[in-house]
């Protein structure tokens, strides 16, 4: 591992405030959390098709605790790691586990390489980690949207995200014995701007960057939501993909 120093590109004061937020907001009934409800099966999927029973199981990320019910519905024990207050960069207590799970967290990480160390120093032999992530193939009319607002001097709003790729290397620098990373698409349709960043704040999953840009002003959030409008479909809807890339590694 490099001695130096990582970039801090997220900042964990405006992530967990971010966080609190979105509990908060979760208590309206119609608060969205599909993201996290999409990670939750696919893992339990992964693991029905392995046929994997682990017995001690350490859960990151997972604010609707359904994940760690089932598995210990299937007799695991479970430990719960929330991400307002765990930090991902230092080694993790409780270990070993037979398996790690951790969703929608590691995307904001700035030691993203020591934090996957952490989590294979964590695993039992020929333990397993399952880390789900929104990747770089994510929110493209968003995005599109942002830059139209300030067609001069784009500020960054959006975070940077981890590509097919670079999650390859990374868990290959994280000295797993065998990796997997894949991907798949979760799309979702929106009639306005004002309502995907709505359902971004309901899941904990805004800006969280360590230097946050200026509120857009009046005439600029009206361009952003021209922009967004401008890919919608005949029923006046803009489908939005989010990119989910599952990165799964074995320990030796």
């Amino acid at each position: 591992m490099d001695s130096q120093s990582p970039p801090r590109i997220f900042s964990r004061d405006r992530r967990r405030a971010g966080l609190r937020r979105a509990l908060v907001r979760q208590s309206q009934r119609d608060a969205a959390r599909y993201v996290l409800q999409d990670m939750v099966e696919d893992v339990l999927d992964r693991l029905e098709f392995m046929r994997f029973e682990p017995a001690r199981v350490l859960v990151i990320g997972d604010w609707t605790d359904t994940l760690a019910l089932s598995l210990r519905g299937r007799g695991a024990k479970v430990d719960e790691a929330n991400v307002r207050t765990m930090d991902e960069e230092l080694p993790i207590e409780g270990a070993p586990y037979d398996l790690i799970v951790s969703l929608a967290s590691l995307d904001r990480v700035n030691d993203l390489p020591g934090a996957l160390l952490h989590i294979r120093n964590a695993l039992t032999k020929d333990g397993i980690m399952i880390a789900s992530i929104v990747g770089a193939g994510s929110l493209a009319n968003l995005r599109r949207a942002m830059i139209a607002a300030e067609p001069d001097r784009p500020a960054a709003r959006m975070h940077p995200l981890v590509d097919n790729a670079a999650a390859s290397a990374l868990m290959q620098r994280a000295l797993f014995k065998r990796q997997v990373v894949d991907s798949h698409a979760l799309e979702v349709s929106f009639g306005s701007l004002d309502k995907i960043v709505s359902d971004l704040r309901d899941q904990g999953l805004g800006s969280s960057l360590v230097s946050p840009a200026p509120p857009l002003g009046k005439e600029a959030l009206v361009r952003a939501r021209e922009a967004f409008l401008q890919a919608a479909n005949q029923q006046g809807r803009v489908l939005e993909t989010f990119e989910i890339l599952t990165l799964t590694g074995w320990k030796d």
